[in-house]
């Protein structure tokens, strides 16, 4: 057994609990703390929480933050004083949180952006688009921008279909959506390459995932914040290359710690990136981590201290599927109380370890729907083919009995095609 560490998670809105969970289960100490009243009971019964992180502080060997919006600050006044953080920098933090901004910081460090431009006025957007015909996105900005429903892809060439959204987002949503991004769009793979950062350098083996963010199969129906995602490990690939290690430099001028991944669009032509997730992502991390051979524990204590953490991963691919519930991925209160609220989750046969948690407590043994988002699982599967991954994630989902759960049934699906691609155009070498 390796050495027992103290480990505080904090976390504005309860992401990260299944990790504590984990690291918990490694044998290490876990306080875990959530600052949204209606999410506190998250992860309740799985890992002990705390209501005053602040004070927890000195009896931490390592603190670790889940999410930006302003968590950065905190990891940087805390490494100030000499503790072990796994967490952003207000720098980094905006990479994620204003979108035109990381998409500069890109350019600046020499990556190929898409052409986009910001509008904080309905009327001259049309008007660009009008007499810039192509197809375009619409991305609105700032904390609307996490409304990922305002999100709008035009697939008309001469952008008229756009041209239509933004005349019903003016009549609609004119006090809600102050500033909005216009993006040129561009056809091809989306794909995602990412890394854990030491505070000085990327942590090799880098990976590259594939996010399925609609709530539908066939990727149909409103966009979600993530319905499953497939990835593999790898030594760094031309994607990798070409975008995220060009950010090296200034990463470890801020000293984050932490993951950091960019969506791109990648076609023969180039590599597009879209965004930055400055943070783990979710349902990401809880993926990474069952593919994982490093306990996770004590990776995190290595990151942490700046030690170059070994990690060692599986090979082949890892499916992560989300068993999601009423009313995600909206906001509705009273539908989440008439169905998921405490809504009971049962295993067919015993409780599998590669179920992960997200919205779940245990209350008398039994684990229930915690939270309010409905977001309550994610089931991971692994293999040597991207088909037996799939295979062995859909075996484990149907173990899982919760009424009105649902999910999508084709994740990965679209790798034979995808793989192709990346294959003939030469990205994942």
């Amino acid at each position: 057994m390796e050495k027992k560490r103290k480990f505080l998670f904090v976390s504005l809105t309860g992401l990260v609990g299944d990790i504590a969970w984990q690291v918990l289960k490694e044998g290490h100490e876990v306080r875990y703390f959530i600052g949204d009243a209606e999410e506190k009971d998250i992860a309740d019964g799985f890992v002990p929480k705390t209501d005053d992180w602040e004070k927890d502080v000195d009896w931490a060997d390592v603190i670790v933050f889940d999410d930006t919006l302003g968590q950065g600050e905190k990891a940087v006044a805390l490494r100030a004083k000499g503790k072990a953080v796994v967490g952003g920098t207000p720098y980094t933090d905006r990479l994620e949180d204003d979108r035109s901004f990381g998409q500069e910081e890109l350019k600046k460090a020499g990556v190929t952006i898409i052409p986009y431009r910001d509008f904080d006025n309905f009327d001259e957007a049309i008007a660009y688009v009008q007499e810039n015909p192509t197809r375009y996105v619409i991305k609105p900005s700032g904390a609307a921008g996490n409304v990922k429903r305002r999100l709008f892809v035009g697939d008309e060439e001469d952008g008229q279909d756009v041209v239509r959204m933004l005349e019903a987002y003016k009549k609609a949503f004119a006090d809600e959506i102050k500033v909005f991004q216009l993006q040129k769009r561009v056809i091809g793979v989306e794909v995602a390459v990412g890394g854990f950062f030491n505070g000085k350098s990327f942590v090799h083996p880098i990976n590259t995932n594939f996010e399925h963010k609609k709530l539908f199969p066939g990727n149909s129906g409103p966009p979600t914040g993530e319905m499953g995602t497939t990835m593999f490990w790898s030594e760094p690939n031309k994607i990798f290359e070409q975008t995220l290690l060009k950010m090296e430099p200034r990463l470890a001028e801020e000293g984050y710690v932490g993951y950091i991944d960019v969506n791109c669009i990648v076609n023969n032509n180039g590599i597009y990136p879209l965004e930055f997730t400055s943070r783990f992502g979710y349902p990401t991390i809880f993926i990474q981590q069952e593919g994982m051979l490093t306990p996770i524990g004590l990776f995190l204590w290595d990151l942490a201290h700046g030690v170059d953490p070994k990690l060692k991963c599986k090979s082949g691919f890892q499916v992560g599927v989300r068993i999601v519930m009423p009313p995600f991925p909206f906001d509705d209160t009273a539908t989440f109380e008439s169905f998921t609220k405490n809504a009971v989750i049962v295993f067919k046969k015993g409780t599998p370890e590669e179920v992960h948690i997200e919205d779940v407590k245990i209350v008398e043994g039994q684990w229930l729907v915690a939270g309010t988002s409905g977001v309550v699982l994610t089931v991971v599967g692994l293999g040597q083919t991207m088909k037996q991954a799939r295979e062995q994630a859909y075996t484990r989902v149907r173990n899982i009995l919760i009424p009105n759960m649902y999910y999508r049934d084709d994740i990965g699906e679209r790798w034979a095609e995808d793989s192709d691609k990346l294959h003939n155009w030469g990205y994942l070498r």
